[in-house]
């Protein structure tokens, strides 16, 4: 069994950091090898970073680096990822959802032969709108890795932390954890996990921002959208030869044309709002490559537990339980 780096996006979740601390301690204690816990304050509104400091100062397995703004789940983690210690990366959410007690059976697959393990939720406990929003990210992201496995993705999985040098230059304000994974291997797999009901604090992660993460994925990762819109404009130049077609045979057959200023203004709107689609598909792809050059950076560290804990003379850093 190789090391582990379990990293943890944290954003107000004050109230669940206590609770999520004390029930992976006797599991990361279990396995017989280094440990350390990477929480990753994504700015959070509440006294979740002062949680994280209260945590470091008790606990010498556990880290804490806090982001100087909002950045998103995605960056958090991938701060996180970058600096974890150890040989495996466990990454889940801070709710208490993807239960500690199920990190051995990422473990267990990953040590068949895989590189990344995704715990796929037997029930997920979210409403309607949201497991919607989850299967429409899904089948974005699908697209975007080029594998089937991504359909069973989510946000507790174990790989190796080889394959953050496949990633290590990347630099951009669009980040999505699961893509970067591919840019390293094709060796995905799944097991099937226990998914908690939330039992403390209300969910950070809306059908908005869902639906915003996917299109981001689409514009960012992939060529989809410039693809449909292909497909679109090939459809309606196929319409329009068709159309001049039934023009010149009612021509020649009858001598009469097509109905004049309505037909004319139906098709005209048509193909307007077709270009119109296509400009705005190029426009999103400029604005990406707009972002990338600017080389705005995924995430900024503002402090750090092992900086703080420091200077009031303790010692934070650790590999094993306290």
């Amino acid at each position: 069994m190789t090391s582990l780096s379990v990293v943890v996006p944290v954003y107000n979740s004050e109230a669940s950091l206590p609770v999520l601390a004390q029930r992976l301690q006797p599991i990361l204690a279990a396995l017989g090898t280094p440990f350390e816990l990477i929480l990753v304050n994504d700015s959070s509104s509440d006294g979740s970073w002062s949680c994280i400091l209260a945590l470091a100062t008790q606990h010498h397995w556990i880290r804490g680096l806090n982001l100087s703004r909002n950045y998103g789940q995605h960056n958090a983690l991938l701060c996180g990822i970058r600096h974890a210690r150890f040989q495996t990366i466990v990454t889940m959410d801070d709710d208490l959802q993807n239960p500690p007690e199920e990190v051995a059976r990422l473990l267990a697959r990953l040590e068949e032969g895989f590189d990344v393990v995704y715990g796929t939720p037997e029930r997920q406990q979210h409403g309607i709108l949201r497991n919607l929003a989850s299967q429409i990210t899904k089948w974005t992201l699908a697209d975007a890795m080029g594998a089937e496995s991504a359909r069973k993705v989510s946000a507790f999985r174990a790989f190796r932390t080889s394959l953050r040098d496949g990633f290590e230059h990347y630099r951009g304000p669009f980040v999505s954890i699961d893509v970067l994974l591919t840019w390293g291997t094709t060796r995905f797999s799944a097991v099937p996990v226990r998914h908690d009901a939330r039992s403390l604090g209300t969910s950070n992660y809306t059908l908005r921002k869902l639906l915003v993460h996917a299109a981001n994925m689409m514009t960012g990762f992939t060529a989809l959208p410039l693809q449909i819109a292909s497909l679109i404009g090939f459809a309606f130049t196929l319409f329009g030869f068709l159309l001049l077609i039934f023009v010149l045979a009612r021509y020649w057959m009858d001598g009469s044309s097509a109905p004049g200023f309505p037909f004319l203004a139906s098709v005209i709107s048509i193909f307007s709002g077709a270009q119109l689609f296509a400009l705005g598909v190029i426009g999103e792809y400029l604005a990406r490559m707009h972002f990338r050059m600017m080389e705005q950076p995924p995430f900024m560290v503002r402090e750090s537990t092992e900086a703080v804990v420091e200077k009031t003379g303790k010692h934070a850093a650790g590999v094993h339980g306290s």
